[in-house]
């Protein structure tokens, strides 16, 4: 029979000799319970020593990674509006260099190479040279010297460089915040997204400037971009800045309980119809932009002296009006920028039959102030034959109203429950 003296011994040799598994400690603590069985006392309790049962135990790194908030920081929405405005100032810098037909001045494409621009005298001459290769110079600039040369490159040269850092401002900070565990999973995925749209936009971008470049014998036009290519490129960012713009404004702005009524109901739908309309607007831009539909009627309301151009469908088949026929492009313009302001128009007077909190009529009030704005810069843009400033500015126009609508859609959004 053993006695007490040398349980204890043998406890203490199984659990301070070898601490380091768990199958001598299960080993060690059958040993006391014999023995105290034995002993006729009743088993004593296996010391962990502090340790967790191997179920419980996590990997180190698991346990050392950045907590994820569960609202994101403002920092993060302040981020993200940034980030829209300078999507913005690359769509207007764009506009500015298609009215000064700038885009074609740089006829290749390097993601680090082309940063330096030109310094000596043989430089410049040799960008030149390779310019004049083009149809562009062959057809439309003959006659171009040099110092007016390094006029459109430079216009083109800010565009490009602007958009590497337009993707600089999306990458890094996302990597930042990202690390630091300042975003959920959800807004990862949508800030994924985001950052590579805007690397695909600046392919698409060089992809839409290649059409220009290719040789036509069969045409006697204007060499241009390809209409489709430059509607592409315009309908992306405009989805760029939409996403950006949507996604910081629900980070910065509290969420209003509004009674989820039947009128409330249906002015979000006219909202969303509404948003979509002045988009569908802002894109048929492009195609205004890439035929130069805007310089064929300079009249309003009337097209020339009637209200229906007799050749509204001049090109067969008929479909290929909608994006080929420049007296079709600008009907169209003419009829979704009516049909935006009308629609706005009516959204603003069924709101006034609902109560809503200042801040959204705020947002209702702004939408219709900048649609007339913007219908006003429309029709002058047109009757003085589309002055590169005026124009620009009516370009502007179409991100600030397409911002008021997002602004107010914002503001009606359902609570989640």
């Amino acid at each position: 029979m053993a006695t007490p003296g040398r349980v204890r011994k043998r406890s203490s040799r199984a659990s301070g000799g070898d601490t380091s598994g768990v199958a001598r400690d299960a080993a060690g603590g059958a040993r006391r319970d014999a023995a105290a069985a034995a002993g006729g006392r009743a088993p004593t309790p296996t010391p962990t020593h502090g340790r967790l049962p191997p179920r419980l135990c996590l990997p180190r790194r698991l346990l050392q990674q950045a907590p994820q908030l569960a609202v994101p920081p403002p920092a993060v929405g302040r981020w993200l509006l940034a980030c829209s405005g300078a999507v913005a100032g690359a769509v207007v810098l764009g506009g500015v260099t298609r009215l000064t037909e700038s885009g074609l001045s740089m006829v290749d494409w390097h993601l680090v190479k082309e940063m330096k621009p030109p310094q000596t005298q043989q430089e410049w001459e040799a960008e030149f040279q390779k310019y004049q290769q083009f149809p562009e110079f062959k057809i439309l600039n003959r006659d171009m010297t040099l110092p007016e040369f390094k006029f459109i490159w430079y216009m083109e040269y800010s565009h490009r460089m602007w958009g590497r850092a337009v993707g600089l401002a999306y990458i890094l900070p996302a990597a930042f915040f990202w690390r630091r565990g300042w975003l959920s999973p959800p807004l990862k995925r949508r800030v994924l997204a985001l950052c590579g749209l805007v690397c695909f936009q600046g392919l698409l971008g060089w992809y839409m400037v290649k059409s220009g470049l290719e040789e036509k014998p069969d045409s006697h036009d204007i060499p241009r971009v390809s209409q489709y290519r430059l509607a592409a490129h315009l309908g992306s960012a405009l989805v760029l800045y939409s996403a950006s713009l949507w996604t910081g404004l629900s980070l910065l702005l509290p969420q209003h309980k509004l009674p989820e009524t039947k009128q409330l109901l249906r002015l979000r739908q006219y909202a969303h119809g509404t948003t979509a309309l002045i988009f569908l607007t802002a894109l048929s831009g492009a195609f205004v932009a890439g035929l130069d539909a805007g310089l064929v009627y300079n009249s309003f309301p009337k097209m020339g002296e009637r209200w229906i151009p007799d050749d509204l469908l001049a090109f067969s088949p008929m479909l290929r009006n909608i994006f080929e026929n420049p007296t079709t492009v600008q009907f169209d313009h003419r009829i979704l920028g009516i049909a935006s302001v009308t629609a706005v128009t009516a959204l603003y007077l069924f709101s006034r039959k609902i109560p809503l909190p200042r801040r959204t009529r705020m947002a209702v009030t702004s939408l219709l102030a900048v649609a007339c704005i913007q219908v006003g810069l429309g029709i002058s843009t047109l009757l003085l034959y589309v002055p590169t400033p005026l124009a620009a500015t009516h370009q502007s126009g179409s991100l600030a109203l397409l911002s008021m609508a997002l602004w107010l859609m914002n503001e009606l959004r359902r609570v989640p429950k």
